[in-house]
């Protein structure tokens, strides 16, 4: 871990309001990201992953941050204002949503919402914007780039666009890039094209990344380190190949062993959590994940538990590291255990086997 992160998300908590009023999707959230580094955000849909990265450039629409912070380089940003908000966002933190075409301008061409972003936050001329966007365009491999900032953006693949997208990111040379589920709408071709290339990019403009994703395969590809996101908490985090080789909470383990594998074809269902991620107004007591853990026992329905510190950086919100052993190897997952059935005490402890190839 870098001894200077430039993102420290510290014990953040997100509200939205409602008829029934307010719910809270993102309970007490912690990581960091350091300079130049790539931290994954993962989990399944509904688990806080994309609602946390909207808090960091404050874009809640309905939302807001009820607790915690969000510091860059040391600033506080929950505490800016609009005003100073819109001179960070493109400017030192930019982001790339999940769909190109909801997220760029249908009126208005490529080339002008590139030229756009840089002379938003840069005093440049719209003759030097344009030569600009020309090299943002040829640097994300789009083909005859001068000819394509007249495009709009029906007039592209979906490819084509997210390439657009990472253009505008990266126009003025941010220090923290958030893409949120990036590489969605992609078929798997273009998603790995996409993912080189916003690898190579980072590399190059030395910016450090937080990519949310649930694809446990690009984040053994690309990231550094692992922030696992459920029921709007972190549950495990660490560095990338330690926490997909070695899991330390029932849930990590889980979705490892959820990932189709050649195997799978063999059999007449392919491997998933039992259960679904609770909602924010009905979240269970103790651990949330308790009703769908092969691992739960009674104390896992009464104790809510803390994030315990683990050996190498890492930490596991998981009552099997309670009583200070360091570290707690969890079992294959398994169907969950009914409230009749469940042990009294905390279950054996029995070696995981991950997917091979991650």
């Amino acid at each position: 871990m870098h001894p200077q992160p430039l993102l420290e998300v510290d014990d953040l908590h997100v509200e939205f309001s409602t008829a029934d009023g307010p719910v809270e999707a993102v309970a007490g959230v912690s990581f960091t990201v350091g300079p130049e580094e790539t931290v994954a955000v993962v989990g399944e849909s509904g688990s806080g992953k994309s609602v946390t990265a909207l808090a960091v450039l404050k874009l809640l629409d309905g939302g807001r941050i009820s607790g915690g912070q969000v510091r860059f380089d040391g600033e506080d940003l929950a505490s800016l204002d609009n005003r100073a908000m819109r001179r960070v966002r493109g400017n030192d933190i930019a982001m790339i949503f999940q769909d190109p075409m909801t997220s760029l301008d249908p009126l208005y061409s490529i080339g002008h919402q590139i030229v756009e972003a840089l002379r938003l936050h840069r005093p440049v001329s719209k003759k030097a914007a344009r030569e600009r966007a020309v090299e943002l365009l040829e640097q994300v491999g789009m083909p005859d780039p001068r000819r394509r900032l007249a495009s709009y953006p029906h007039q592209l693949s979906g490819g084509q666009r997210q390439r657009v997208m990472i253009a505008i990111a990266l126009a003025c040379s941010p220090r923290l890039l958030i893409a949120d589920e990036p590489t969605t709408a992609l078929d798997v071709t273009i998603e790995a094209q996409i993912l080189e290339l916003l690898h190579e990019l980072q590399r190059e403009y030395r910016t450090a990344m937080l990519l949310v994703t649930h694809d446990m395969g690009v984040v053994a590809e690309i990231a550094d380190r692992v922030v696992v996101f459920y029921g709007g908490q972190v549950v495990e985090q660490g560095p990338t190949a330690q926490v997909l080789r070695d899991p330390q909470h029932p849930y990590t383990a889980a979705l490892l062993a959820a990932i189709p594998h050649p195997d799978s074809a063999k059999e007449l269902q392919l491997p998933a959590i039992p259960g679904a991620v609770p909602a924010l107004r009905d979240m269970p007591t103790g651990c949330r994940f308790n009703p769908r853990c092969a691992m739960a026992w009674d104390d896992c329905t009464r104790e809510v538990p803390p994030l315990y510190e683990l050996p190498g950086g890492r930490t596991s919100r998981c009552l099997l590291h309670r009583d200070g052993g360091g570290s707690a190897v969890v079992a294959p997952p398994a169907p969950p255990l009914t409230a009749e059935l469940a042990p009294a005490g905390p279950p054996a402890r029995a070696p995981l086997t991950t997917q091979k190839g991650i």
